[in-house]
């Protein structure tokens, strides 16, 4: 698979998995309304959103050690 074709698979994944958070995000929002478990589900979305965050980092390293390493 070329860098290019790597990329654009990257790409299609950060945006399946933003709109995986968006629709969690909008599920527990819900939920919270629902049921007034505010904070409990805050506390869970900050979790989630961290381990995406840093999930989303190590795609990101991963991805320019690869396009450095076709460089080199």
């Amino acid at each position: 698979m070329s860098a290019q074709d790597k990329a654009r698979q990257n790409i299609t994944e950060q945006r399946r998995h933003e709109k995986h958070r968006q629709h969690a995000i909008l599920e527990r929002s819900e939920e919270e309304i629902a049921t007034g478990k505010g904070a409990e589900i805050q506390e869970e979305a900050r979790e989630s959103l961290a381990q995406q965050r840093q999930a989303e980092e190590n795609r990101k390293r991963s991805m320019q050690r690869r396009s450095e390493a076709e460089i080199t």
